[in-house]
């Protein structure tokens, strides 16, 4: 990397926290950002994936460590927190990628449902915000990238809690940008189209549908968790130091049409 765009996108000396690292689009933008420099603490559920990624980040030369915890449980979530901050610190990128993503009918959605959708997908990225932001803007600068959906805009495909969760998360990236921006902590959301990812298995198992969706978009194809890698690098960089209380839509243009 040359030393302009060094200066431009590098995140050498710097820690991101990405939740949902182990997985899909969280994977992705986990291995863009310790690629560019940044030492990455993964945080997802299950311990088995959270090791084949770390192992995988590692023989890059990538810095990482892990923390298993299921987010939708808010003792496990403080507890991931301490497990975070004992030893590496404040950090100064946080990624919000985990997801739960129950979708049934809504008129057999259980408050069960309701309540785990809302924990994961909701509340948890707001707990983190609270725990990291105030320190990234005690130093003057910090990012938060949170993951949202189509959903949070449209419904479809039985969106159910989950779009309520998601159009929530788009309302917290405004309010979060709101209270840290002026202290440098730029905080934006992601939204992506269809992904092929762990969590949309369900959808990619019917063609049609999978086909349906492919016709909307403008480049003539779903998406696929590469296409986040470019997205995380600069929503946590430098060069996005003018950007925040925004929403990027990395969906081929399906949303446009």
């Amino acid at each position: 990397m040359s030393a302009y765009l060094e200066e431009l996108f590098g995140l050498t000396g710097l820690t991101a926290v990405v939740t949902g690292g182990s997985s899909g689009i969280g994977r992705a933008m986990a291995g863009a950002l310790g690629r560019a420099g940044a030492r990455i603490v993964l945080v997802a559920r299950r311990p088995g994936p959270l090791a084949e990624t770390a192992a995988e980040l590692a023989a890059d030369g990538v810095r990482v460590a892990t923390v298993a915890a299921d987010l939708a449980d808010r003792a496990a979530l403080t507890a991931a927190i301490d497990r975070i901050v004992s030893p590496y610190g404040d950090p100064d990128v946080l990624v919000n990628a985990a997801a739960v993503n129950r979708r049934p009918p809504m008129d057999e959605l259980t408050d069960d449902d309701w309540d785990v959708t809302l924990a994961a997908n909701l509340t948890a990225p707001f707990l983190l915000g609270q725990a990291f932001a105030p320190a990234m803007a005690a130093r003057g600068r910090g990012r938060i990238i949170n993951v949202v959906s189509q959903q949070a805009f449209r419904a479809y495909g039985n969106s159910g809690a989950y779009g309520v969760a998601k159009a929530g998360l788009v309302a917290l990236t405004r309010s979060q940008a709101e209270a840290w921006s002026a202290r440098g902590v730029c905080c934006n959301a992601v939204a992506p189209g269809v992904v092929h990812t762990p969590l949309t298995e369900p959808v990619f198992a019917d063609p049609e549908k999978v086909a349906a969706h492919a016709r909307r978009t403008m480049i003539g194809r779903n998406g696929v968790p590469a296409d986040f890698a470019g997205c995380a690098v600069y929503l946590a960089s430098g060069a996005s130091a003018a950007v925040t209380g925004q929403t990027l839509f990395v969906d081929g243009g399906y949303s446009a049409t």
